[in-house]
């Protein structure tokens, strides 16, 4: 690993807040004017969720909704607001499965922003609960937008990943369905949708960093699935601001974009990095294979993909080179039980993918 590389993993690992010995970089957060806009966002507790909402705070905004299904993680964002002295917030317990607490809630507060962040993410439990990505990612997904385009939201941001692009696992599959659907609305709707594609939020909530270190915390080895195994990482604070500034952007048609993340790291470089904030801790780090569903290896475009330049550096257009999109069978999907064995609907998946 070259030095510029260390210092790379190095930060990205500050800027996780993980390590409170260690100081994170001073980023001053961007005033960004949403003054006439209420704005929804979903996963409200989550890491994605919970950060944008807190690069919003210092903003405008006419109303800000926050809205998860954990109950705990959601009362722990109210509680760390409430000294923020902000009336305009509310924290709302729903399920966004539940599509008649989703119509009320659009009809109650008029969302013209909706930033959707809710979705199972972890890919060996989604490979277990393939019905869970279906019900959450994928049905949840397209009522949603159709709840925007029925009731004039202006601009809808779906939070994606690169496990979209060619995926071999269920949570990727479920995602590129979602993408697709999106970018199959009509560009004649007034609701902009818009795809924020990227990889991994280094410290997110199940990803490798805290995993490694409770390992470390607790003695054992630090396990990785291949010395190999590479990721594209972006901090939260980064990838949270960009999806803000994508906001701001104005498209004819839903596009697909994505995030300058550098190039990929792997997560032997990862350990290797976190090691050296414990000099004093001889661990091993020690290889347990690949898990259902993982790749070695992950991309931000298809072969039938290439990046585009916009007008932020930061942000790329992913452009389809043709204009042909899969779409699901949605009756099949729909059909789905969760009676219906989980090897049954990872074949469904692989058909509708």
């Amino acid at each position: 690993m070259n030095q510029s590389t260390h210092q790379h993993i190095k930060q990205l690992i500050a800027d996780s807040g993980l390590l409170h010995f260690v100081k994170k970089s001073r980023v001053k957060n961007r005033r960004f004017h949403f003054k006439n806009e209420t704005i929804l966002i979903t996963g409200a507790a989550g890491s994605i969720g919970s950060e944008l909402a807190r690069q919003l705070l210092n903003s405008q905004f006419s109303k800000l909704i926050l809205i998860d299904i954990a109950e705990s993680p959601l009362y722990n964002l109210m509680k760390a607001f409430e000294h923020e002295n902000i009336p305009n917030i509310e924290f709302l317990l729903l399920n966004i499965t539940d599509k008649a607490s989703v119509e009320h809630l659009f009809e109650t507060y008029k969302p013209t922003i909706v930033l959707h962040a809710a979705a199972y993410k972890h890919v060996p439990l989604m490979e277990a609960h393939p019905y869970e990505a279906v019900k959450t990612n994928i049905m949840a997904t397209t009522f949603l937008a159709d709840c925007a385009i029925k009731h004039g939201v202006k601009k809808f941001i779906f939070i994606s990943t690169d496990k979209a692009v060619d995926p071999i696992s269920v949570m990727g599959c479920s995602k590129r369905i979602a993408e697709n659907y999106l970018l199959s609305l009509s560009k004649e709707t007034s609701t902009k949708f818009l795809i924020a594609r990227f990889g991994n939020i280094m410290g997110s909530n199940g990803s490798v960093l805290p995993l490694f270190i409770k390992q470390i915390e607790s003695g054992l080895p630090l396990t990785l699935t291949d010395n190999t195994t590479s990721r594209y990482f972006i901090s939260k604070t980064k990838a949270c601001h960009l999806i803000l500034e994508l906001s701001r952007f104005e498209t004819l048609a839903p596009a697909i974009f994505t995030f300058d993340m550098g190039n990929p790291i792997t997560i032997k470089e990862v350990a290797d990095c976190l090691l050296s904030f414990y000099p004093e801790r001889q661990i091993p780090v020690i290889q347990v294979g690949m898990r259902p569903g993982e790749k070695l290896h992950e991309a931000l475009v298809s072969i039938n993909e290439e990046l585009v330049p916009t007008q932020n550096d930061s942000i790329l257009l992913v452009k389809q080179r043709n204009n042909t999109i899969k779409m699901a069978d949605f009756n099949q999907l729909k059909a789905i039980t969760p009676f219906v064995d989980p090897e049954k609907i990872k074949e469904i998946f692989k058909q509708n993918c």
